[in-house]
């Protein structure tokens, strides 16, 4: 029996690699001068620079990477379809920007996999096994919620005890597959508070194609680190290999794991209540493993998505045929796939390779002909996949939003609802541009609304209207 999307529940969620295409990419120092600057070149950062631009203010965007798109990166070159490294979805398609403007790039915007599949040892699950595990998840669907009206907890202390033959498929999709953590290092509220992100949509072309293109006629330094923070209320200096940038405020849409590991100085430094809560939004850890199976040994459909029934946590989701093609994707995260991916990625490609014959027989491993790996917790740049809060840390998002001075933190991990998406990314990143805008005089501030006039007063005191954003 095939699973629904909806039925599913993100069970392929995860941020992630693309191609510097376009942009005004300095080959000299950059600009010693700037209204704003933006440091980081993903979603948020691309997000930010865009919004600043369109008031007509003078920004510049530093990637310490010598490419745009952060955690959205696409392999256009290894295999015969596009391979996104990181973030292969996006969501809630009727109110999401980026989907508009993907269309407006002539990029095409396709709907993610209609159904999923489970796989019970050789074979397929029987109708009333799917409807069994489908129960499952909605019983633990339903105790973290309960959970989270009463306390911050671990999801993994929230779980139903009777999860029986699902147990370890359940913890697998609602953990590592959602947040790239373990359930016992989730909190309950951050896991309930994610939006629904059923309706995912992907970039035929890839996710990290779209952000590089929505970087194009950007002023951007690639390969320049923000190395030195010198902030104030009144402005920034930035220093970097190739000098130093003075601005009047700075978006910074580094990972909480870059911001909490000290690559980038901070004079004076920023606030401890900050960095605590960056650390209780560690970065969990998603990984891609790729595989070219030419022939279709596996008998699949075009974008198939495979899971099993497993005792355990140390298991993968198979996203097959991509696009039509010859690809398939192995995806494991949380403690195993971190343990999985510090071993290399020869290491991962075996473990794939091991894992599809368990399912599908040992002829698999002569038909893969090309491997490749993603290692997102060895990207010195990144240092993890996406943010899940540890039990207790939720209200830490919150945190994050608040401005230092002059400086402004943006990225999925700032995000309340949408985090662990590149939706949650791009927004924060037009949020921390509005707040920025405002600082500098670019932006006002809406004109609150006089409270509606009594009988009494009304000729004399109409409420006025609140003024239009500039």
């Amino acid at each position: 029996m095939t699973m629904t999307r909806r039925d599913f529940l993100s069970a392929s969620a995860g941020l992630a690699l693309a191609p510097a295409l376009g942009g005004r990419v300095f080959a000299a120092p950059p600009p010693r001068e700037a209204d704003v600057i933006v440091i980081g070149a993903g979603a948020a950062g691309i997000a930010a620079a865009r919004r600043i631009a369109a008031a007509n203010r003078k920004v510049i965007v530093l990637e310490a990477a010598g490419q745009i798109g952060g955690r959205c990166q696409t392999d256009v070159s290894s295999f015969d379809v596009p391979f996104d490294r990181g973030a292969r979805w996006m969501h809630n398609p009727e109110t999401n920007p980026m989907v508009r403007l993907a269309r407006a790039a002539g990029l095409e915007i396709v709907t993610a996999p209609a159904g999923q599949k489970i796989r019970i040892g050789r074979r397929y699950a029987r109708p009333g096994e799917t409807e069994e595990f489908l129960a499952t998840l909605v019983r633990t669907n339903r105790a973290i919620d309960d959970a989270s009206r009463r306390a911050d907890i671990s999801c993994a202390a929230a779980l139903p005890k009777d999860l029986g033959d699902w147990a370890g498929t359940a913890e697998f999709l609602l953990g590592a597959g959602f947040s790239g953590k373990d359930l016992k290092d989730v909190s309950v509220v951050d896991k309930a508070r994610a939006q629904d992100r059923n309706s995912a949509i992907a970039c035929r072309q890839g996710l990290g194609t779209l952000v590089a293109k929505l970087g194009a006629q950007l002023p951007l330094a690639l390969s320049t680190p923000a190395q030195r923070i010198s902030w104030s209320n009144r402005d920034v200096v930035v220093e970097t290999p190739s000098g130093r940038i003075t601005a009047r405020a700075a978006i910074i849409t580094v990972s909480s794991n870059v911001l909490t590991s000290g690559t980038i100085k901070f004079a004076p430094e920023i606030p401890k209540r900050t960095l605590d809560a960056a650390g209780k939004l560690s970065l969990g850890s998603y990984d891609r493993i790729a595989l070219q199976i030419p022939g279709n040994p596996l008998g699949l459909s075009r974008d198939d998505v495979i899971i099993e029934q497993s005792n355990s946590t140390k298991t993968a989701l198979l996203y097959g045929n991509i696009g039509g093609s010859s690809l398939c994707t192995i995806d494991v995260g949380g403690s195993f796939g971190r343990d999985l991916s510090g071993e290399g990625e020869k290491a991962m490609a075996a473990f794939a390779v091991e894992w599809l014959t368990k399912l599908y027989g040992s002829e698999i491993g002569a038909a893969v002909k090309k491997t490749s790996a993603t290692r997102w917790n060895a990207q010195p740049f990144i240092l993890g996949a996406m943010s899940a809060a540890a039990p207790g840390g939720q209200l830490s998002r919150r945190i994050l939003t608040e401005p230092i001075g002059c400086l402004y933190l943006a990225g999925e991990a700032t995000h309340e609802t949408l985090w662990g998406t590149v939706d949650g990314a791009w927004e924060s990143g037009e949020r921390a541009a509005d707040a920025a805008l405002r600082r500098i005089g670019a932006l006002k501030e809406a004109a609150p609304v006089a409270p509606a006039p009594t009988a009494k007063h009304r000729r004399r005191a109409p409420a006025r209207r609140a003024a239009p954003l500039d």
